[in-house]
């Protein structure tokens, strides 16, 4: 502008102008102005690159009961401020259902932090939580202030020991808390995120885990059920896993038989996490591996992980009469044949050759 003032200039930077010029104006300047401009064009393009291989670029990925609620609930709780205890196996995604929380709230652009607390060094947890004051005038930040106007995912709480969780809870009471050696208080503006694997009502009821400090942190409770508990979503995971990480690998995508039976009758102990590495173990595996059986390598995969189990089954198979290990086997078949089929009986019944009738007679003989 050749009518330039301060405010002009202040009002187009925040309607979103790189640079304001007033004429007249060096060339040089204005080429500097525009390569600036470029170098942070770059710079975003690189940073979303970056963070799509990141773990919180994944996303939740499910069309079972479970899952399709724990969807409505993160579009829910997004908006508020209200904190949130996720439960649930390790491996079921609880950091994961977190970050879609945090990344749906007013607070996405500010740090999301993540502390375990079956990590922290059991001498240094106010000093790693709250920070510290040192004499020579240097401080050392904890993790509620690095979460600052943002939010503090405690993982595995059930961990942290009682004294400490009396000093949470008094962080959450006042907003505020001192650091160790501190002589001032420092507020804080966080949201609490908390996840355990632990059925924490029992850790309540032992004496392990204060009741107040519960009651404050499960204001939404979620709970993440295990993989094997919703194995409906087993195909939409792997063809999700199977084509994320070939993108991020820059390798092609593993073409994997969903429909194998044995995805359906592993008990994933690893639930979510374990499902996603065994895909990119496929996945890297059958690079330039024309001749390479995937389902081969599925089959040795979780058979191995399962030949202790497999071997006890058979061998109890075997202690009984015909009639007896016949029923154990078609009730092991039809349980994971219902599984795979999302329990409905007439894809099931023709999957398996049987009239929708029969299957039904034999599932209540058989007790499924």
């Amino acid at each position: 502008s050749g009518h330039a003032n301060v405010q002009m200039a202040v009002d187009s930077l925040k309607l979103g102008a790189f640079e304001f010029l007033q004429k007249p104006f060096q060339m040089a300047r204005l080429l500097n102005f525009v390569n600036r401009a470029l170098e942070n064009i770059d710079l975003k393009k690189e940073k979303k690159v970056l963070e799509g291989k990141l773990f919180h670029s994944y996303e939740v990925v499910g069309e079972s009961n479970g899952i399709e609620k724990i969807k409505n609930l993160i579009s829910k709780v997004g908006n508020t401020e209200s904190r949130v205890f996720i439960s649930g196996p390790a491996g079921s995604g609880k950091e994961l259902i977190a970050r879609q929380i945090h990344k749906s709230s007013p607070r996405s652009k500010k740090p999301f932090v993540v502390v375990n607390g079956a990590l922290l060094d059991p001498e240094k947890y106010e000093a790693e939580l709250f920070g510290t004051e040192k004499e020579d005038g240097m401080t050392n930040y904890g993790f509620f202030e690095k979460a600052k106007d943002g939010t503090l995912l405690i993982d595995e709480i059930s961990e942290i020991p009682l004294e400490t969780q009396a000093k949470i809870l008094r962080v959450l009471i006042d907003q505020k808390f001192r650091r160790v050696n501190g002589s001032q208080e420092v507020n804080v503006n966080v949201r609490i995120i908390s996840t355990t694997s632990k059925n924490i009502r029992e850790e309540v009821d032992k004496g392990n885990f204060r009741e107040d400090l519960y009651h404050r942190l499960n204001v939404v409770p979620i709970y993440l059920p295990p993989l094997k508990e919703r194995s409906e979503d087993i195909p939409l995971l792997l063809k999700y896993f199977s084509k994320k990480i070939s993108e991020l690998n820059g390798i092609p995508e593993a073409k994997i038989d969903t429909n194998l039976q044995l995805f359906y009758q592993y008990d994933w102990p690893g639930n979510v996490r374990e499902l996603r590495n065994l895909v990119e173990r496929i996945s890297i595996l059958s690079v330039n591996e024309k001749k390479l059986n995937v389902t081969t390598l599925i089959q040795d995969a979780l058979s191995q992980k399962n030949v202790q189990e497999n071997e006890d089954k058979y061998e109890n198979v075997f202690s009984y009469p015909l009639k007896e290990a016949r029923e154990k086997f078609e009730k092991d078949y039809l349980t994971s044949q219902l599984k795979k089929h999302k329990g409905n009986i007439s894809k099931t019944a023709e999957f398996v050759g049987m009239e929708r009738s029969a299957l039904h007679r034999k599932l209540k003989t058989l007790g499924i």
